[in-house]
């Protein structure tokens, strides 16, 4: 029998493990959501992955009919996401728990979640960020490190978490190159209170997504992690595939320079995230030579595809061995 853990965040969430089943565009199903939080994690999904809003809401209520333990979602708070006031009802609406925030500023979702006694972490890659929203009163933040699969931050995590906790009240959840026991305990020991991993659970039986992104988990080392402003506009780290290769890492210089440009931003931003989300959608459902993979640095040591509850156990297993051996050595 594992042992539970207890932090500041398992307290706050109610559960027995402080592992989030990271939110993963398209990766992140009713099962694999349902799974992560039956296993005593928690286990979480973006809201853009059910479109239209009816498919969204359908997929609250199959989850939660899946699970009544806690559950969380993504909502993406910048205005290219003019779905977010919606998502965010419908979510209350089937009792969401725990709501992570990106790319943008999560005020509204703070207030109104906290009204249905929920929970709200917002992503951060730096220190103002973060600062920002404690002062707005989120519950915590998931600091993304560089490694991270996705939009992953500058700054390792090694440096990231204790620069945060040195100023912060409130707790941090680690997210980027976790994959094994022994880096959930490097995290704890940093001063994170939890973690988010996403990469290893795309190698999982659950993971609705095509044979051949999950054998590329498999394959791939941390050395094939590129990262590429081509997807949506923002540095994301993907599997370096040749289409990869022959398309660039950079955006082409005229889409740049309107990107940068104050009358035209606001138009082609959008643009480059939905041209990003088609190539995602492409790749990760159905074989194609398109390979748009985004995933982690941690990809090294992903080296099989398990269920959901296998990889909880496997990461607890790994965490506890970790822990006993570093007190083997005298470090307690």
């Amino acid at each position: 029998m594992l042992k539970k853990f207890k932090t500041p965040f398992t307290e706050m969430m109610g559960i027995d493990y402080p592992i989030i089943a990271a939110p993963m565009f398209l990766v992140s199903n009713t099962e694999l959501v349902a799974q992560a939080s039956e296993a005593g994690g928690i286990g979480t999904f973006p809201a853009l992955n059910y479109r239209p809003l009816e498919n969204y809401a359908a997929a609250l209520k199959e989850i939660r009919e899946k699970t009544k333990k806690p559950i969380g979602i993504n909502i993406i708070v910048n205005k290219s996401n003019t779905r977010q006031n919606d998502d965010l009802k419908i979510a209350l609406d089937h009792g969401v728990n725990l709501f992570i925030t990106s790319l943008g500023n999560p005020k509204t979702v703070i207030e109104e979640a906290h009204k249905n006694g929920a929970k709200v972490f917002c992503d951060v890659t730096n220190l103002e960020h973060a600062l920002k929203c404690q002062d707005l009163g989120a519950d915590g933040v998931i600091a993304v490190g560089a490694g991270a699969g996705g939009h992953a931050g500058p700054i390792s995590p090694l440096v990231l978490i204790p620069w945060l906790k040195t100023r912060l009240d409130i707790p941090i959840v680690a997210a980027g190159g976790i994959s094994h026991g022994s880096m959930i305990a490097a995290c704890m020991a940093l001063g994170a209170s939890g973690v988010s991993i996403g990469t290893r659970f795309i190698a999982s039986k659950e993971a609705n997504v095509d044979q051949a992104y999950k054998d590329a988990i498999i394959k791939s080392t941390p050395e094939d992690i590129v990262m590429t402003t081509r997807v949506s506009g923002t540095p994301a780290a993907v599997i370096n595939t040749p289409y990869i290769q022959k398309l660039g890492t950079d955006l082409p210089w005229a889409m740049k320079i309107l990107k940068e440009h104050k009358l035209t931003k606001k138009y082609m931003v959008p643009l480059i995230h939905l041209m990003g989300m088609k190539s995602l959608e492409e790749a990760a459902v159905k074989p194609t030579w398109k390979t748009v993979w985004t995933a982690g640095q941690s990809v090294g040591l992903v080296e099989e595809i398990l269920t959901v509850r296998e990889i909880y156990a496997k990461l607890i297993s790994e965490y506890e061995a970790s822990v006993k051996n570093l007190n083997t050595l005298g470090v307690e």
